[in-house]
């Protein structure tokens, strides 16, 4: 079992940054890959990236691409989204996900690969 906590959302201005962090209470976290979804009101949820169980393999989504950078620190357990540039469309509440993986370069895009989840952290962009 995996427990996943997320932290670190906000209100930012438009072209500013936020760094979201993913707790996970796994001794063996390591051995998980992470995937962060995000979800506006009214649309569903969507994959933004994901990062491998050691942290040398990362898959982002078109939209955010060259602005998302994702990372992790396994002796902290805890994952990390940094958001820079962010635009009004970034607005959602984002979602840390798990699923046991120790593939150096395995691309899961799908709410359904993955097994835990996190409660969710607010992000609101203003213009």
């Amino acid at each position: 079992q995996v427990q996943l906590v997320e932290s670190g959302g906000g209100l930012v201005q438009a072209g500013g940054s936020l760094r979201l962090s993913c707790a996970a209470s796994a001794r063996t976290f390591s051995t998980y890959a992470v995937g962060w979804f995000r979800q506006a009101p009214g649309k569903e949820r969507e994959f933004v990236g994901t990062i491998n169980w050691s942290g040398s393999f990362t898959y982002y989504a078109d939209s955010v691409k060259g602005r998302f950078t994702m990372s992790r620190d396994n002796a902290k357990n805890t994952v990390f989204l940094q958001m820079n540039s962010l635009k009004p469309e970034d607005a959602a509440v984002y979602y840390c996900a798990a699923r046991a993986s120790t593939a150096r370069a395995s691309i899961a895009v799908l709410t359904t690969d993955y097994n835990y989840w996190g409660q969710g952290t607010q992000v609101t962009v203003s213009s």
